[in-house]
């Protein structure tokens, strides 16, 4: 079997109030609750995961949210954009909803040939709504407000801000299996062709920026994907032997990963698909419990009543 990175996995960042962000990614952008869990480190926090239907790779948004936590900052050694890919024709929709929902938002513009729209979430986090030139077949979560005719698929880029990109790009391209597409002005497209979607990555070099604060409404790390165990450690291997501190194999319960900081400062994941989010709920009741790691079961009603409620 061939050992390559499978685009993006999952993206995880950080949020203030919880309730804020659960109402906000489920009922104004349409994600499905995956996962309800919490922090591995911090249990008294939650850990959502937003996806599509199914909790695919590629559709995995994870927040930690972390009451009264200060204001992160964008700037360099940072993933500064989260792209979705929306069905197109869409954002005329999307517009609309923003407005009616008092998000900041930069109305349609065009990059690289495909419309796109910018929005903060409630903690400033950055979004791009983009109407991809690839159609988009992925399974889509639709709810009474955000139909399927406007719904994300998944993941289109993500974005990454740098002072000098050569290292960053030598490890998408030399480690990870992209390879560079386009440059319009200071942002350069990377593209792996392993799959068809949420498979771009973008570096945009600013020299002069300063570094970023990662705090509220900040992306924590970006995982890319891989079919399972045997590909992660092929991939350990590789970043070992370029000199770079990678973790040891870590099980998340919903897949197995790795952590390293690429030479650009960014903290790098590399996940696998297996087990997946149906391990401990059908797919009909996906994010419909709050599932805890096996360390902290015999604290459940402590922990229960610690976390906010979000309903």
């Amino acid at each position: 079997m061939k050992n390559e990175i499978l685009g993006i996995h999952h993206i995880t960042a950080i949020a203030g109030n919880a309730k804020k962000n659960y109402d906000f990614y489920t009922r104004v952008l349409g994600l499905r609750l995956v996962k309800k869990t919490v922090n591995f480190d911090d249990p008294n926090t939650y850990h959502f995961y937003y996806g599509d239907e199914h909790g695919n790779p590629g559709s995995i948004l994870t927040f930690f949210p972390w009451e009264g936590i200060g204001a992160g900052r964008r700037g360099t050694k940072q993933v500064t954009e989260i792209g979705y890919s929306v069905p197109a024709g869409s954002l005329d929709f999307w517009q609309k909803r923003l407005e009616e929902n008092n998000v900041i938002y930069n109305k349609p513009a065009v990059k690289f040939g495909e419309r796109y729209l910018t929005f903060l979430d409630p903690d400033g986090l950055k979004f791009e709504l983009t109407e991809a030139q690839t159609p988009d077949s992925r399974p889509q979560w639709e709810t009474k407000e955000v139909t399927k005719a406007h719904a994300t698929h998944g993941f289109h880029h993500i974005t990454i801000t740098t002072n000098k990109m050569e290292a960053t790009a030598a490890i998408l391209t030399g480690v990870l299996g992209y390879k560079l597409s386009t440059t319009e002005v200071n942002r350069s497209r990377f593209i792996t062709d392993a799959v068809a979607h949420a498979a771009i990555v973008d570096l945009v070099e600013a020299p002069g920026e300063s570094i970023g604060h990662v705090a509220g409404g900040s992306v924590h790390h970006v995982a890319f994907r891989v079919k399972d165990e045997a590909t992660l450690m092929y991939f350990r291997d590789q970043i070992v032997k370029l000199g770079l501190n990678i973790t040891e194999k870590i099980d998340r319960n919903y897949f197995y990963s790795l952590y390293f900081r690429e030479p650009g400062g960014v903290l790098f994941e590399i996940a696998t698909d297996n087990p997946g989010f149906t391990i401990d709920e059908p797919l009909e009741e996906l994010g419909t419990h709050l599932k805890l790691p096996a360390q902290y079961e015999s604290n459940r009603t402590i922990i229960e009543g610690i976390l906010p409620k979000l309903n």
